[in-house]
């Protein structure tokens, strides 16, 4: 049943200024959101001091991290494989997202507002939003979330309370993502972080083209990782 509300309108992707901008306002119900992702657009809020307003981005290039395509440090591989860690998946959505809102220690302030969060708590509970969840003695220490639709995850955010925790949930969720055959991880936009673990840049009609196909692959994100993941780096 569609949410009631302000009908669904984004502008063509090719309108979006510099920087990717498309629009401002719209809902952040179910309806919205993933008419969004199936045509490339994500909702990013802008917050200045006191004043916040919803915005909805489609940038060109987009960044995206190849399935087949993440580097993995030596360094990393040995921690990867240490047993220090135990991933798991969709078991603590709402501790995953929490921990993405708590502040960087470079930036006093965070994009995922209480009401960004909501919204992907229903998106999770729908069965669209998934976390991946990384522990260390039953502590959750780091993790990730996004949205899955067909062949195509978007993934949202991730942090870390112990290094190269959410390293380690990104590596688990590229191998699941392979090996359940999905086509396409849309990591939006580039950063230093993610260009260090192999995130490349695509122009966003390259982009639209894959996510066109990949939204009609019959594929399914799963419950469980394979529990061979953490040894095979």
């Amino acid at each position: 049943m569609a949410e009631v509300g302000e009908p669904i309108y984004f502008p063509p992707v090719a309108a979006a200024l510099e920087g990717g901008l498309l629009r401002v306002g719209g809902q952040l119900t179910t309806d919205w959101l993933l008419a969004a992702y199936e045509r490339g657009i994500f909702p990013w809020p802008v917050i200045e001091d006191e004043w916040e307003v919803l915005a909805w981005f489609s940038p060109d290039p987009r960044a995206v991290i190849e399935l087949d395509g993440l580097h993995v440090s030596r360094r990393l591989a040995r921690r990867i494989r240490s047993g220090q860690f135990q991933v798991t998946l969709n078991r603590d959505f709402a501790g995953v997202i929490s921990g993405c809102m708590a502040p960087r220690r470079d930036d006093s302030g965070t994009w995922i507002t209480s009401e960004i969060r909501d919204a992907y708590q229903r998106l999770h509970e729908l069965g669209y939003a998934h976390s991946v969840e990384v522990w260390s003695e039953a502590e959750l220490v780091g993790g990730l979330y996004g949205v899955a639709l067909g062949g195509m995850f978007a993934g949202e955010s991730m942090f870390h309370r112990v290094r190269d925790a959410s390293k380690v949930a990104l590596f688990c969720l590229q191998s699941h993502l392979r090996q359940r055959g999905f086509a396409l991880f849309d990591i939006q936009q580039q950063t230093d972080h993610s260009r260090s673990m192999g995130a490349v840049e695509i122009s966003r009609s390259e982009f639209l083209l894959r996510l066109n196909s990949a939204l009609r692959s019959p594929v399914t994100f799963g419950e469980c990782l394979d529990d061979g993941i953490l040894l095979r780096t």
